[in-house]
């Protein structure tokens, strides 16, 4: 008797443990969702990206802009902690994050306030109660913009703006040198870091030394549209990343293509499972065959024959018959990183260990 009352007590602790880290349904009316954003809402970037799926995301629920704060121009420091700060203030309920730097802050907030459900792009922490992480596998959509590049350039020469030297831009970088290589083996891609993931001028001048040092193409994984606008005051082309520039906006005469982001995709059933009460904190990576990236539609700046490898290469993709980083894949420093046969699934774990960089890819 005594070892069934004990197992009873210990089946109503796990119970009220359950019980604890579940959310209540929050009333559609009642709700209040918060956004901290690295860069500006318009910057034709990483953070306008972002802010497109929030609008997408409140028209899809129906969500007053009453109900909706964000934070922009939020820098990777005490700056997130004061603007997590602030939206709680306001009532949030459930705060998204898009920077990589915001992690820590954000796990700090999370253990001081569990009542609150953050979200955040990108990275690696979360906990088991009320913080989780959202990305997706841009690299997919890298891959198939490095058809583009490979197929366009004369000089065999492809530049590539990056932002920090770290797995997740060396990942994308890597899968991109990887569609460069599937029709174009002989060239070779040179990439400068910045250092950080948000700087007009300092992204535009990376992009000019680039040109200066003969690349004819130029690739980026930085958060605004100036490398584009660069490639254009030389006569170059380019690949830009986040959002389409459209006819008669700087950078439009080079801009080829770009792997962009729906981001509603993932906020609209995130938020939506705020309001049901049935959040978990579970981390999100889609890719895409759910919808989250994708290839922009080509411009007439772009090479012939890429449309159809393009359709090619995203149906194996899409069907799970193939994924873009399957062996033989050498690095380098002429080491074999992915043996024949075998596929490594690139996931939201930016701790993973994507330090290396392909064969045809050069630091400058």
């Amino acid at each position: 008797m005594k070892k069934l009352a004990a197992i009873l007590l210990a089946l109503v602790l796990v119970l009220c443990s359950v019980s604890a880290l579940a959310f209540e349904p929050v009333d559609k009316k009642d709700l209040k969702v918060g956004f901290i954003y690295i860069g500006g809402a318009e910057d034709k970037g990483f953070t306008y990206a972002h802010h497109e799926g929030t609008k997408a995301m409140m028209a899809k629920l129906g969500l007053d802009e009453s109900q909706v704060f964000w934070r922009e121009n939020v820098s990777e420091d005490s700056a997130c902690a004061d603007a997590i700060d602030e939206l709680i203030e306001q009532g949030c309920q459930i705060i998204f994050g898009n920077s990589f730097g915001y992690q820590e802050y954000f796990k700090e907030a999370a253990e001081e306030h569990p009542e609150v459900i953050f979200s955040h792009c990108s990275g690696y922490m979360c906990n088991d109660t009320n913080f989780n992480n959202y990305w997706g596998a841009i690299y997919q959509a890298r891959y198939l913009s490095g058809i583009v590049a490979g197929l366009k350039t004369k000089a065999n020469l492809i530049g590539y703006v990056g932002s920090m030297n770290n797995p997740e831009v060396n990942g994308g970088l890597n899968a991109f040198a990887l569609g460069v290589k599937s029709v174009n083996p002989d060239a070779k891609i040179y990439v400068k870091y910045t250092g950080t993931w948000y700087d007009v001028t300092l992204e535009k001048q990376t992009a000019e030394a680039l040109l200066d040092l003969g690349c004819d193409v130029l690739g980026q994984h930085c958060d605004t549209s100036m490398p584009m606008v660069a490639a254009e005051e030389r006569g170059a082309y380019g690949i830009g990343y986040n959002a389409v520039i459209s006819e008669g906006e700087p950078g439009y005469k080079a801009w080829m293509t770009a792997p962009v982001w729906d981001w509603s995709a993932v906020l609209v059933s995130e938020v939506q499972s705020v309001i049901d009460g049935t959040w978990k904190p579970e981390n999100v990576f889609f890719g895409l065959k759910e919808g989250l990236v994708s290839l922009a539609p080509l411009t007439d700046a772009a090479p012939a024959g890429a449309q159809e490898l393009i359709d090619a290469a995203t149906a194996k993709m899409v069907s799970g018959e193939w994924d873009v980083f399957t062996g033989p894949i050498t690095d380098n420093q002429g080491n074999v990183v992915i043996a024949e046969g075998e596929t490594v699934h690139y996931n939201a774990n930016f701790g993973s260990e994507m330090t290396w960089l392909l064969d045809n890819i050069e630091a400058r």
